[in-house]
């Protein structure tokens, strides 16, 4: 069993006590890795080096330090960092010592305003991690695809997994899968939906449908997102 989380949010203040931005990081006892969980400076250097410094320092005694991973996308935001958009943080971080590589691509799609109509393929149950709806389609009883989506409290629906059975892709189950997904979603009062796929240097066949799919029910990448790690030695401990 993991060791009480050490959870630590800093904000920076101007001159007049306003703030400048927020970093959110966690460390635990028996757990040698530490994690910048959010990072926000309103892209300004100077504040992002500043709010990276006290979470560098309050993380010292961890050998690794990770930031920006682990989430997938919810009301929060999109789990990894917008590279685009985030530039100067993501700078930052690369000048504070973390190397960077990709994690995913985040999309996005506006629904209907009322639900378009879906054949009726899965059975639908409630989900209680993350929060939200399964939608499975058997065959003979057995699951042979299946999906996990969410409907936030912000109106905005988080597709977190849709998958085939290997055997039995290539028959548009994915499709009439995610037809009856987003049609839940619409109902249940969303009305965009993101949801982020591997951003792999190597293309599969796999994941060429994936984007096709995706793309057919009008998803349009919104961002290339990063994930970043951090490994420093420990000072050597003198011998008794």
């Amino acid at each position: 069993m993991r060791a009480s989380a050490r959870p630590r949010i800093g904000v920076l203040a101007d001159a007049e006590d306003l703030p400048r931005g927020v970093i959110s990081y966690v460390s635990w006892t028996d757990v040698h890795t530490g994690v910048i969980c959010w990072l926000y400076g309103r892209e300004h250097p100077p504040a992002l080096r500043a709010l990276l410094g006290d979470a560098l320092t309050g993380l010292a005694h961890c050998p690794q330090i990770e930031a920006f991973v682990g989430a997938p996308p919810g009301p929060l935001g999109p789990g990894g960092l917008p590279r685009a958009r985030r530039a100067a943080t993501h700078d930052a971080l690369l000048q504070a010592g973390f190397t960077g590589r990709p994690q995913g691509v985040y999309l996005h799609c506006a629904l209907p305003s009322e639900p378009t109509p879906a054949k009726l393929v899965a059975d639908v149950f409630p989900c209680e991690f993350p929060p939200g709806h399964r939608l499975i389609i058997r065959e003979a009883a057995d699951p042979v695809a299946e999906a996990v989506v969410s409907a936030g409290p912000d109106r905005t629906a988080t597709v977190y997994w849709i998958e085939t059975r290997p055997t039995h892709r290539g028959r548009g189950l994915a499709r009439k899968l995610l037809g009856q997904a987003l049609a839940l979603l619409t109902d249940q009062g969303a009305t965009e939906a993101t949801l982020v796929i591997d951003d792999t240097p190597s293309r599969t066949a796999e994941s060429e449908a994936a984007s096709r799919l995706f793309d057919s029910f009008g998803f349009t990448p919104v961002d290339h997102l990063w994930t970043y790690r951090r490994r420093h030695r420990r000072d050597p401990q003198p011998v008794a």
